[in-house]
């Protein structure tokens, strides 16, 4: 894992909560799709995609974390959930970088204090794999 500052917003143990919008944005992508997406946008950044958070139950959600405000600039396809700042509260779980932090972990490594998942290479990864596959 990284030795570089951890935002604050990242806990020290288990996992907590997080308001989207204030720290980051999130993009959600179910199971094997996620997985897909960030196979191709770990591919396309030299291994360093930036913050993804898994679900390693139920839905085996994919999060990945863009910058706060920016998941409102583009218009994700069907299949992609977008978690920014909104007329209602909506929460993602964050893990800490070590331990127990089930059923969450960090896909990638950590976010480095600044560093996030590049929106517009995100959507255009998530465009192309969810309209490829619809079904």
């Amino acid at each position: 894992m990284t030795t570089e500052k951890l935002p604050d917003w990242v806990p020290a143990s288990g996992h907590q909560l997080r308001l989207t919008g204030v720290h980051f944005d999130a993009i959600r992508v179910r199971g094997v799709r996620g997985e897909a997406v960030l196979h191709h946008l770990a591919t396309l950044t030299d291994g360093a995609p930036g913050p993804v958070v898994r679900e390693v139950a139920g839905g085996r959600w994919t999060y990945f974390l863009i910058p706060p405000g920016t998941s409102y600039d583009f218009d994700w396809p069907p299949g992609a959930t977008c978690f920014g700042p909104a007329a209602r509260d909506q929460y993602v779980g964050i893990p800490a970088p070590h331990g127990n932090t089930y059923p969450l972990h960090w896909r990638c490594d950590p976010p480095v204090e600044g560093k996030f998942v590049d929106p517009e290479l995100l959507h255009m990864v998530i465009t192309a794999q969810l309209c490829r596959d619809p079904g």
